[in-house]
């Protein structure tokens, strides 16, 4: 049970960290613009995250992955983190949160 709890806690750090990740062009996290389609832990503590690009030319599509794996790693339980990117389904503006729709004023 109790390693249980811990791939839990984990979980919640690495959204917590996730959520200081911006997108340079939009002032919202990139967990709340919904690019974060998955996060798998595995009992050895392996991070693997699935994500998208709000578009395959974005400037950052180079960067953010990095930035990404870089700061996941970077909490302490964390033994490996793996950036996978995907287009499919692609990113749309349905997938943010109420929260990102509410700062960029669509509600």
């Amino acid at each position: 049970m109790e390693e249980f709890n811990d791939t839990i806690n984990l979980g919640e750090n690495v959204v917590k960290v996730l959520k200081g990740i911006y997108d340079p062009e939009i002032p919202v996290d990139i967990y709340e613009l919904g690019l974060i389609y998955d996060v798998m832990i595995n009992e050895d503590n392996d991070v693997k995250i699935l994500m998208t690009l709000t578009s395959p030319n974005c400037p950052v599509a180079e960067t953010l992955p990095m930035e990404v794996e870089e700061k996941i790693k970077s909490i302490d339980a964390v033994k490996s983190c793996e950036v996978e990117i995907t287009f499919d389904p692609p990113w749309s503006k349905d997938l943010m949160s109420e929260e990102a729709k509410l700062e960029l004023g669509m509600l």
